[in-house]
């Protein structure tokens, strides 16, 4: 379990990710030295990490979330497969072993196409899949539970990063394509130094700054923050599919994100039109959870429970 310090740590890192040891340190009241000790500590331990994520939406990719029937005994080896592609971010087992669940974010046609009809591994053993596109997440912060560490005036402290005017700003919505490098590295660690990404890059240290501030603020990069749920005493994780009104999608999915149980909820395509990955401390807090909040929410007309029984690929990152 994370202490008081530990939880401030992670909360400044929600608000800026790629937040020095000196800010952390200050906003905290710890030393840079301590900090930065507790941050590797964590790493090691919790599988922290901060890592930049291209928004794909905003330059016409798409996110689907897939989910596979297995023969039985066959899906481990297929859910291993999956997460070994580039293409996917989560891969999960479900439902006693038999469903995978997982997401992809296809830029081209031809990558979705890849998944979808011919590149599945172990398809003879596949006995049902179906392909939801993602068409609005909303919640596309950070899990507030994990935002709720810091007082207002540890808050006022930070800066939002990301915001200094570029000189010459890029196009809405465009990446150019000396952009791959640069969001590779920071897909594998989005707080690499500014002076390590020029020296990887080949960059001067100012252009990579520069750049990473025109992504930021055009709104084509962003971080995410990853951590072992189990380290914040969730320590049962779930997939609803949920059967909502048209006329209440909006408000249902904004009520979602402001559940201490939710970090992820999105409206997608298919006959559940939203889809939840809620988190629980066990078994009974999930039962109150679908008795209580969730079915007091006016517009849901059914809800479609998936345990998770393991993940094999977190956040871009195979477990």
């Amino acid at each position: 379990m994370l202490d008081a310090i530990d939880r401030q740590l992670v909360h400044v890192l929600t608000v800026e990710p790629r937040a020095s040891f000196r800010t952390i340190a200050e906003v905290t009241g710890i030393s840079d030295q301590t900090a930065a000790r507790r941050y590797h500590k964590l790493s090691e331990s919790a599988g922290l990490r901060v890592l930049g994520v291209v928004s794909g939406a905003l330059v016409g990719w798409v996110d689907w979330f897939v989910r596979l029937q297995t023969t039985p005994g066959s899906a481990d080896s297929i859910a291993e497969a999956l997460a070994r592609r580039p293409d996917t971010r989560w891969v999960n087992l479900a439902s006693g072993g038999t469903e995978i669940i997982c997401t992809v974010q296809a830029s081209t046609p031809e990558q979705r196409d890849a998944l979808f009809l011919r590149g599945l591994p172990g398809s003879r053993r596949v006995v049902q899949i179906s392909a939801h596109s993602i068409l609005h997440n909303f919640t596309p912060g950070a899990w507030h539970s994990i935002r709720q560490a810091l007082s207002a005036e540890q808050l006022a402290v930070l800066s939002p990063g990301g915001t200094t005017p570029p000189e010459t700003p890029p196009a809405p919505g465009v990446l150019l394509p000396e952009d791959e490098p640069l969001l590779a590295e920071l897909g594998r660690d989005g707080r690499t130094s500014h002076a390590a990404l020029a020296t990887a890059l080949h960059w001067h240290e100012s252009t990579v700054r520069r750049r990473i501030e025109e992504l930021r603020r055009s709104g084509l990069l962003h971080f995410e923050v990853d951590l072992d749920s189990r380290f914040l005493g969730m320590n049962v994780s779930a997939m609803l599919w949920l059967k909502v009104e048209p006329s209440r999608l909006d408000a249902v999915g904004r009520a979602l994100a402001g559940h201490p149980e939710v970090p992820f909820a999105a409206a997608t395509t298919g006959p559940s039109n939203v889809v939840v990955t809620a988190l629980f401390r066990d078994t009974q807090h999930l039962y109150e959870y679908l008795t209580g909040p969730l079915a007091s929410l006016p517009g849901v007309s059914s809800v479609e429970t998936a345990p998770i029984i393991r993940t094999l690929k977190r956040t871009g990152s195979v477990h």
